[in-house]
């Protein structure tokens, strides 16, 4: 599927504090928030999972079973007449299949017995991340209280096993062992494509042909860096710098691989044995369902404590969690800016103060020598600085100070180099940094800079009242960064569309220092969600070398509880928390974790819907310590969203919450249960998600204990699906050459080839089943199903759309049917996510014009 990630323009209105449970308020955010593309992206896959009856090996199904399935299943179809190409075939982690098939052969495959389900084999690019000049992995492991964990507690994951499924690992870094295989740190793995491998048709290198190499080296960078992250010991020391890793390479040196080969990896891994997998990958808007999170849970149940990136969607908007980090027993990890930026600086007069910058792109580097005076161009009020043509001459041999707003980059930098300046400052106008670009149609051949806005108003100000000289030096500086502790942009929404809380915890990703393949410099500096994952897996190592008889499927619930939420993205000073969806239990804390005595089950709580009334839960507390602990019990809330998936608002919505008791003991050794009632606000819109952390306290002072829990506010089956767009979704249409053209009422097929009738579907939600039954257009007749898919994940923007296919056949009542030529309407029922398959009120309709059928 090709998807198109861009960000999601959001309005709002006024601001209000937290108030009585019935008010709510909207919050503006300081700086917008990324849109959605839309524009029509057609994102039919061409492969596909095939999902048979039995249960894998993992869930106790018998080989030999097994074996008779699959066997029976490419007897069906080769008499059924589907022509499909074997791709993977599973038995340990998934049952089934994935193979190619045709558009026509979809259909087909659906309608064979023994068949389950279908999913999409999915299209992954190398996760995407931001090259950073300036990270910190210093301040990212403090984040996380891995330093604590490691200076304090003496905790490094030495005995603790992470597998890392990825670009591979360079097998030559020193920092992460130097070789591979037995005695090694990298001591087992697997390559399943090859350097030349890359999944991406759009691609000049594309090559979906697997050719893998006996070693898993990296030539690409991705997962040496998120490898660096977990377990670096060199000149980048990671979160558990003596675990032993496992490399597992699904991708090339560029482009994609697919989500078919991951399940192939996975099996791999349970074969080989892990503690821990990172996964920095993941296909966005999926079910729990989707294979790989199928996979991923059941490798939970085995023993392997599978941790995940939420996904980089958070333009995309709400329910955009990415597969397999939506699987139920999934640590899904979502992105905290970093604290700390290391810059590269200069120093300005009188005192030599260092200010960090960060370089523009397509304009001279800056010098590491030299001094020049400044000059302002306007003042820290302007709106439109340096937008203007600036008298020649006027800036000669100076360095300008310019401020951003109201024109591009560009054209300040342009009217500057012009009026004979040696370099331009250009400083921020709201909080953050600036990564500016200069590129036009004349070469920017000064030295471009630019700084925060804090920075740029001490030199304003100095130049206010006096001569400023300015330095280029070679130093760096390590600053706080203005957004930090906060959510990234990139990072993804939750829930997931059965309604659980994802994701689960976060970490930071952005701005992150760790390994690269030495051929590639050695080092890099990364951001994402991809950074955020191998952190709370390098945590999980430590929790585990420290307590290693934990069970797998316990070790998030543990994390969750001592996590710390952070603030509301859109203006940290408001003091609100983060959306729960977004966020989950918070930046995980491994030192609280570790040293945690108490621990609290269910480590998340998703109300689902609130139509039904107020959420009753059961929370057990275990009280691991020498002594029993009294708990305080109490509530923080966080920002709701508001009811639009795409362009979310942020509202002031303080759920109730009712504890079946004021305190709480727990004896030493011992547990207790206590009852807690949660209540959406009754101000806020129906159709809006909105959630909150349950706090016990110790009254005699020793750590709080949280649980995160989230809930959909109203009937979540009133969500509407196939929703028309600016294209005016469904339509009938047919392939023409490359496109597809929309058809009238009467529009006739001769079913041969590539003729025959295809419809193109928006989808706004996820759903639960896609169904296309065909009706006699002039009688009235039934001809049964044509074809059926379950857990269908919604399209990435507002404006994509899937292909479904109608090949003339039909099945119903055990029996299969081609039908006759005739006059045909297509009815095309989507059932709703957690919908009442009774109740007709969860369940969409579209019936197609009419569509003839011609065979010659």
């Amino acid at each position: 599927m090709k998807r198109s990630l861009a960000v999601l323009a959001l309005s709002f209105t006024l601001f209000l504090p937290w108030t009585a449970a019935a008010q709510t308020g909207s919050l503006e955010p300081q700086t917008p928030a990324p849109a959605a593309s839309t524009e029509a992206i057609d994102e039919t896959p061409s492969a596909w999972f095939v999902e048979l009856q039995g249960a894998p090996i993992a869930d106790g199904g018998s080989p030999s079973d097994l074996a008779k399935e699959k066997q029976a299943f490419r007897a069906a179809a080769k008499k059924a007449g589907v022509n499909f190409k074997e791709r993977y075939a599973y038995d340990k982690l998934f049952n089934g299949f994935s193979v190619e098939v045709d558009s026509a052969g979809v259909a087909k495959l659906s309608r064979l017995p023994g068949v389950k389900d279908l999913y999409p084999v999915v299209e992954m690019r190398i996760p995407e991340v931001e090259e950073n000049p300036s990270p910190d992995m210093a301040t990212a492991i403090s984040m996380t209280q891995a330093d604590i964990a490691q200076n304090e507690l003496g905790l490094t994951g030495r005995g603790v096993r992470v597998a890392i499924m990825d670009t591979g690992i360079d097998v030559d870094h020193a920092d992460l062992g130097g070789c591979f295989g037995a005695g090694c740190r990298i001591e087992v793995g697997h390559d399943f494509v090859g350097n030349a491998y890359n999944n991406d048709s759009t691609s000049p290198t594309y090559n979906p042909v697997p050719t893998p190499d006996a070693i898993p080296d990296d030539c690409n960078g991705h997962g040496s860096h998120v490898a660096g992250i977990v377990g670096a010991s060199g000149n980048v020391r990671g979160v558990a710098p003596e675990v032993t890793f496992g490399a597992y390479r699904v991708f090339g040196c560029a482009g994609s691989t697919s989500s078919d080969i991951m399940v192939a990896a996975m099996e791999r891994i349970l074969a080989d044995g892990a503690d821990v997998l990172n996964m920095s990958i993941g296909s966005s808007f999926q079910w729990p369902q989707y294979p790989t999170a199928q996979a991923a849970t059941r490798l939970v149940n085995k023993g392997v404590v599978v941790v995940a990136s939420a996904g980089n969607s958070g333009a995309n908007g709400l329910y955009a969690g990415g597969a397999p980090s939506v699987g139920d027993k999934v640590i899904s990890v979502a992105n905290f800016q970093n604290t700390h930026i290391n810059l590269p600086a200069f120093t300005i007069s009188d005192d030599n103060r260092a200010v960090g910058y960060n370089q523009a792109t397509a304009a001279a580097a800056a010098p590491l020598s030299g001094s020049f005076p400044m000059a302002r161009t306007g003042t820290t009020s302007s709106t439109a600085d340096g937008c203007s043509a600036l008298p020649a001459g006027s800036l000669s041999g100076q360095v300008a100070l310019i401020r951003r707003g109201t024109c591009g980059f560009y054209d300040k930098a342009l009217n500057a180099q012009n009026a004979g300046a040696a370099g331009v400052v250009l400083y921020n106008n709201t909080t953050g940094t600036l990564s500016p670009t200069v590129a036009g149609a004349v070469a920017i051949t000064i030295p471009v800079v630019a700084i925060t806005s804090a920075d740029g108003g001490v030199i304003d100000s100095r130049l206010a009242v006096g001569a400023v000289q300015m330095t280029w030096t070679p130093n760096t500086i390590s600053t706080l960064n203005p957004t930090g502790n906060t959510i990234a942009g990139s990072s993804s929404y939750g829930v997931g569309p059965d309604l659980s809380l994802k994701p689960d915890i976060g970490a930071p990703g952005n701005s992150i220092r760790s390994t690269f393949p030495l051929e590639l410099g050695g080092y890099a500096n990364l951001s994402g969600t991809s950074m955020a994952s191998p952190h709370v897996a390098g945590a999980v190592a430590l929790l585990l070398e420290a307590r290693p008889n934990t069970p797998a499927n316990a070790v998030g619930s543990i994390l969750q509880n001592y996590a710390s939420p952070r603030a509301w993205w859109g203006n940290p000073a408001l003091g609100f928390l983060d959306n729960v969806h977004r966020q989950g239990a918070g930046m995980v804390r491994i030192a609280d974790a570790v040293r945690g005595t108490v621990n609290v089950e269910p480590g998340k709580l998703s109300l689902g819907e609130s139509e039904a009334g107020p959420a009753t839960r059961t929370l057990t507390i275990r009280n691991n310590g020498a002594e029993a602990v009294t708990f305080n019990l109490g509530h923080e809330a966080g920002v709701a969203t508001g009811p639009n998936t795409f362009t979310p608002s942020f509202h002031v919505a303080p759920a109730t919450v009712a504890w079946s008791a004021a305190t709480l003991t727990v004896p030493a050794g011992g547990t207790a249960t206590i009852d807690v009632t949660i209540s959406p606000n009754s101000g806020l819109a129906d159709r809006s998600l909105y959630g909150g952390w349950l706090v016990l306290t110790p009254q005699d002072g020793g750590r709080e204990v949280r649980v995160p829990y989230s809930g959909f506010k109203g009937d979540y089956q009133s969500i509407q699906v196939l929703v028309p767009t600016s294209f005016n979704f469904p339509w009938l249409a047919r392939l023409n050459g490359t496109s597809v053209v929309n058809q009238p009422s009467g529009a006739t097929y001769t079913m041969q080839g590539t003729d025959i009738p295809r419809f193109l579907v928006h989808l706004d939600h996820q759903v639960r089943e896609l169904r296309i039954d065909i009706i006699d257009a002039d009688s009235g007749k039934s001809w049964h199903r044509a074809l059926s898919e379950n857990y269908i994940g919604r399209n990435s923007g507002p404006t994509s759309f899937f292909t479904v296919t109608w090949d003339g056949g039909t099945t119903g009542g055990g029996k299969s049917y081609t039908v006759p030529n005739g006059r045909y309407i297509a009815r095309i029922s989507v059932a709703k996510a957690l919908g009442d398959s009774t109740n007709p009120a969860h369940t969409e309709t579209w019936n197609s014009p009419v569509i003839t059928i011609a065979r010659p």
